[in-house]
Order: structure tokens, then C-alpha cells, then sequence
């Protein structure tokens, strides 16, 4: 059985089949062997239950008709019917082998065990023997009471016995093989109604994958099904939101590239009429000459941060162990040298972690730059880190409370940073490398007025080894 099943799974012939169908075909094949097994216990016990009726009812007929004194009167030629019943034969043998029959019908062969009981070897004998004709025969074989040495047979046609069991035997077969077609009948309606969730989360998914249309089911009941046509709403609602995410991110990445682009094509397109008209006085030339440059220098920041942001990997292989302080120096260095008419304090204790340093150093660059565009000239930004908490603190206006909760959304600018320079993903890409360690950023206000940045990551004060 096994065999045939891994031939037919190899082949794959199983999965060729409907879900309904393969429902439907296991219910019958489950079904169908039931009603065989309960068939033959039936068949097998009533068989028992005759049969042992049958033996009882013949060795008390025997064992009465042994005691009876007038046994001898039945010993002649006489027809068989004559003694009650035609299947029924009479017989008297003694321990010398004689047989001696008490009608006229059709011989049977005695043997052994009816010898033996003649003979006190045994208390009695029970067998079936055939007739020449092939007829079975119960033999039952007890000793005379009135005649020592000698035993009483009697022998009984099974053959309407057989025949019963025949008549059973059909009817059985035919109730199991209506039974079987019931199942299967059943068994498709139960699982064609019982897929019925199946097949439309099936037709959910191919109206998907054709139309992108992203229409949850209708979900009813709390069992396995409903938690499946839960779990595919969540899906789809999973996939619209990102599918969102990407059209937002296209449109305000588009919207930030189109200002630089077309200040640099403006720019470009006066340098080239200049010349064309004898060209620009030197400091105006020069002066256009790092327009120039400091558009292509923001767009290139910005393309930078778009390509960042659209990393949605975890953590790449070059994760190590870092030192968060160490970082975080190197990007106060970094930004010393872009706004020197800031003055930037640091108090920076070891903090060990697993974790990417390039984008560590970008997180905390983009801290410190967003904290220096914010801070008046001569101002002072201030940057601790402690017990795995590191915060900046400037002295500019500070962040209103309604606009905190979309700070680290992506393109998202405050009413006091539009005139500014800068495309709002700075602190989007903070919020993701925060996250991508496992770590938080929230924001808050200065002690000094302006407005506090802190990012918290999981770490250990001193170093692992």
C-alpha cells in the first residue's frame, strides 16, 4: 500500500486533482474502508453465531437421541424423510468400523473420529464432512448409552446454511457499495460548500495578480479558514500600504529632484548664454561656478539619501562590534568642519554594540548636521552619550508639539526648516538605521530651548571580550 502511494505522490498524480476532488476522494476511500470492516465483522460474526447454533442444536439432538431405548426401531431401509427431515442423516457405528445407516440417502464417508468415539477413545466428535455430490455435512458423534462399543451419528445438511450466508453476503456488498456512493456523493458536497472560502480566497488572489486590485474578503466564523482569509486581508492591506509608501516616495523623490535639476539647468543655460554673449565678469562667473556646484552637491546628498532609504534589508554582513562613542567623535569632526561658527560639545562614554558603522556614522552625521542648521551662528550643539541613550541638543526654536509625531517621516519638512536647504530625509534615514539595530529615536525638547534628538540602541557599557 505504502508502495503505491509513493509511486502515485512521485508522479505528482495526487496534486493533479482539485482540492474538492482529493476531499471528496479520501471521504470515500475513508468511508468505503470503514463499511468493509464493518461488513466483514458482521459477516464473520453472524457466520460464528450459526455456526455455533448450528453445533449446539446438533449435539443436543444427538446426545437425546443416544439415551432414547427405542434407538434400535430406527435402523432399517426406510426413506429419510420418514425420520423428520431430509438433510438430516442417521448413522450407527461401532468400534469394528461397521456403519450401519438408518435411511436410504446419499453415503457418507466416516472416518476416524467417529471410530474413536465408538471405540471411548474420545467423549465425542464435531466435523464437516462432503458427500460424493460435494454437499457439506455437520457430523456430530456421541457414544450409545445402551450399547457400549458402539456411537450414534447424526449429520446435517449446512447447505441452507450456506445459502443464508450467501443471501447475507450480497445484501452486505450491495449495502456497502451504496454506501460508498453515498460517501462520495457527500464528500463532494461537503467539500465543494466547505472549500467555498478557498475557492474565493483563490479568486481573490488571481484578481490580484491580474487587475492589482486589492479588495479584502469578506471574512465569516472563527475557524481555520477565517483565520486564513484574516491573515490574506492583513496581506493585502500589508501590500497597499507599501504599494503607497513607494507611490509617496516616487512622487516626493521626484518633487525634491525636479527644484536642484532645474536650478542646475537654469544656471547651466545662463553660464552658456554668457559665453555665447562674451562671457561673465569673473566674480559672477565664479559665483555662478558654485551655484553650480553646491546644487550638484545637494543633489547628489539627496540621490544618496533616496538610495538609502529604499534599503529595506536587514543588517548587512558587514555588521561588527563597534564602539558607538568612537562613531559618534568621528562624526562630530565631521561636522565641525561644515559649520565652524558652531561650537559643539561632546560627552561620550564607551557603548559596545553588534552593528554597521557606516550607517551608524551617517545616523549620527545627519543628528549633528540637522542640529547645526537649526542653531544660530555662535551657538552651541550639544551631544552626549550615555548608557546606550545618545542625544543632541541645539539652540534653535525648538519642534512644536503637533509636528513631533511626523519629524522622522520621509520628505517631511517643519514650517520653520522650508526655507532652508535640505530634502527631509535626513532624519528619515536616522529612523531607519535606529531600527535596523534594534534600537528608537524619539524627539524632545532642549533644556536650552531648541529641540532634543536621542537615539537609544542596545549595547553593553563594557567591551564583550
Amino acid at each position: 500500500m505504502s508502495g503505491i502511494g509513493d509511486w502515485w505522490a512521485a508522479r505528482g498524480l495526487h496534486y493533479k486533482r482539485s482540492l474538492a476532488s482529493r476531499v471528496a476522494l479520501l471521504t470515500t476511500a475513508a468511508v468505503g474502508l470503514a463499511l468493509t470492516l464493518v461488513a466483514l465483522t458482521g459477516y464473520v460474526t453472524v457466520r460464528e453465531q450459526m455456526q455455533n447454533s448450528f453445533d449446539q442444536s446438533l449435539m443436543e439432538r444427538a446426545h437425546l437421541a443416544a439415551r432414547n431405548p427405542l434407538l434400535d426401531t430406527l435402523f432399517g431401509e426406510v426413506p429419510s424423510w420418514t425420520l423428520g427431515a431430509a438433510d438430516v442423516r442417521i448413522f450407527r457405528v461401532d468400534a469394528a468400523g461397521t456403519v450401519r445407516s438408518a435411511d436410504q440417502g446419499a453415503k457418507l464417508q466416516l472416518g476416524r473420529p467417529e471410530l474413536e468415539v465408538a471405540a471411548g477413545i474420545r467423549p465425542q466428535s464435531l466435523r464437516t464432512i462432503h458427500s460424493e455430490r460435494g454437499n457439506p455435512y455437520r457430523v456430530a458423534a456421541v457414544p450409545v448409552s445402551i450399547a457400549p462399543d458402539q456411537a450414534l451419528v447424526i449429520a446435517q445438511s449446512q447447505a441452507a446454511q450456506v445459502l443464508t450466508l450467501q443471501r447475507i453476503g450480497r445484501w452486505l456488498l450491495l449495502l456497502g457499495a451504496a454506501g460508498v456512493v453515498v460517501s462520495a456523493l457527500a464528500g463532494w458536497a461537503v467539500a465543494r460548500n466547505g472549500l467555498r472560502p478557498v475557492r474565493r480566497l483563490n479568486a481573490a488572489v488571481e484578481r490580484a495578480a491580474q487587475t492589482d486590485e486589492l479588495t479584502p474578503l469578506r471574512v465569516e466564523g472563527e475557524d481555520e479558514l477565517a483565520r486564513l482569509g484574516a491573515a490574506f486581508n492583513r496581506l493585502l492591506a500589508a501590500v497597499e500600504a507599501s504599494r503607497e509608501r513607494q507611490r509617496r516616495l516616487v512622487a516626493d523623490a521626484g518633487h525634491e529632484l525636479r527644484t536642484p535639476l532645474t536650478s542646475l539647468r537654469t544656471n547651466l543655460e545662463l553660464l552658456a548664454m554668457a559665453d555665447a554673449d562674451g562671457g561673465l565678469p569673473p566674480e559672477a562667473r565664479a559665483e555662478l561656478l558654485d551655484d553650480v556646484r553646491a546644487q550638484i552637491e545637494e543633489l547628489t546628498n539627496l540621490v544618496g539619501d533616496l538610495v538609502e532609504l529604499a534599503r529595506d534589508e536587514p543588517m548587512a554582513a558587514t555588521v561588527s562590534l563597534v564602539d558607538l562613542a568612537e562613531i559618534a567623535e568621528r562624526a562630530a569632526t565631521r561636522v565641525r568642519r561644515r559649520a565652524p561658527s558652531l561650537g559643539f560639545v561632546t560627552e561620550l562614554r564607551p557603548w559596545w554594540l553588534m552593528g554597521e558603522a557606516p550607517a551608524l556614522e551617517r545616523a549620527i552625521t545627519n543628528l549633528l548636521d540637522n542640529a547645526a542648521k537649526f542653531s544660530p551662528p555662535g551657538g552651541t550643539v550639544t551631544m552626549r552619550l550615555a548608557g546606550g541613550v545618545l542625544t543632541v541638543d541645539d539652540e534653535g526654536p525648538g519642534i512644536p508639539d503637533d509636528e513631533r509625531p511626523q519629524v522622522f517621516d520621509r520628505f517631511y519638512r517643519s514650517s520653520e526648516s522650508r526655507a532652508l536647504p535640505g530634502s527631509g530625509l535626513g532624519l528619515s534615514i536616522v529612523r531607519q538605521v535606529a531600527e535596523r539595530h534594534l534600537g528608537v529615536v524619539e524627539v524632545d525638547s532642549s533644556p536650552t530651548g531648541g529641540a532634543r534628538l536621542s537615539m537609544t540602541l542596545p549595547g553593553r557599557a563594557q567591551h564583550p571580550g
